[in-house]
């Protein structure tokens, strides 16, 4: 069965009277050589995938045949007759229906992948939620090795900058500080069905055992981060100061303190950088 070809798609949604659900990101992938080239990123003999949100299982059949065991997490019902058929194959690969935002994560992963040596994670991310379940991913640190996702292209070239780069970001910093990441290819709009209005791109994130600095206290870490990036026309000192409300004296002596101009902008700052101005502002 091949779920890259579109009467195929078309074929096994029809009789279902399944429509498209913008509103769940649902653009199906039909190019036939992204998904195996995704796979091939993602796993090995030994691996156990999650993959979050299959669609008609496109990603899923080519991650069932490089990995040893695949568990996909899917939100729409509608979609079970579809899986079942296109997944019937392979006996490793099984679908859990659910929201992967409210899912245990840590429970599924410990239940379903106990014979796997490591276990990554493998998805088309809906794009309208691509940064909050990116981060709930790695901010819940689970025993995972590594997370390879389809996102938009502007969103990828994002979350891969280099912190202390423009193209850097408040997500740029917070993927930075659990993972690496990398850009892996670019895929074209005209690779979906219905194309969406934007190119997309594939990226790998490898998780990492410790941040690349350590901070005094996470939780100020990343309230220091997102304000720093909150507007980013303004300096460093007067967006930290007008978000947090921490004197601008007190902001502009640990800059200095760093070897900083107080008037440096945030997106000139490296994560180590960051990290050290976060312990002098706790």
């Amino acid at each position: 069965m091949n779920l890259a070809d579109i009467k195929t798609v078309k074929e096994l949604l029809t009789p279902l009277g399944f429509s498209f659900k913008k509103s769940l990101g649902q653009n199906f992938l039909i190019d036939p050589d992204v998904c195996p080239a995704m796979a091939e990123s993602a796993a090995d003999g030994e691996t156990g995938i999650l993959e979050i949100g299959p669609g008609v299982g496109v990603l899923t059949v080519e991650c069932a045949k490089v990995a040893k065991k695949v568990v996909a997490i899917e939100l729409d019902n509608r979609l079970k007759p579809v899986l079942a058929k296109t997944l019937a194959d392979y006996p490793n690969a099984e679908v859990v229906f659910g929201d992967a935002m409210e899912l245990d994560l840590t429970a599924l992963i410990k239940e379903k992948f106990s014979d796997c040596k490591k276990v990554a994670i493998c998805a088309n991310l809906p794009y309208y939620i691509t940064s909050p379940i990116i981060m709930k991913l790695l901010t819940s640190k689970l025993p995972i090795e590594s997370i390879t996702v389809m996102v938009q292209k502007e969103a990828g070239e994002r979350l891969c900058a280099e912190v202390g780069s423009r193209d850097a970001g408040a997500v740029t910093v917070a993927v930075a500080y659990y993972a690496k990441a990398q850009l892996l290819f670019e895929v074209g709009r005209d690779s979906f069905m219905p194309p969406p209005n934007v190119d997309s791109a594939v990226i790998r994130l490898d998780v990492l055992e410790n941040p690349p600095s350590k901070v005094k206290n996470e939780e100020f870490f990343f309230s220091l981060i997102k304000a720093c990036f909150a507007q980013r026309r303004k300096t460093l000192c007067n967006t930290v100061s007008n978000t947090l409300g921490i004197g601008k004296e007190k902001i502009a002596n640990a800059l200095t303190e760093l070897g900083l101009s107080e008037t440096v902008r945030s997106e000139a700052l490296t994560f180590e950088q960051l990290a050290a101005l976060s312990d002098k502002l706790m």
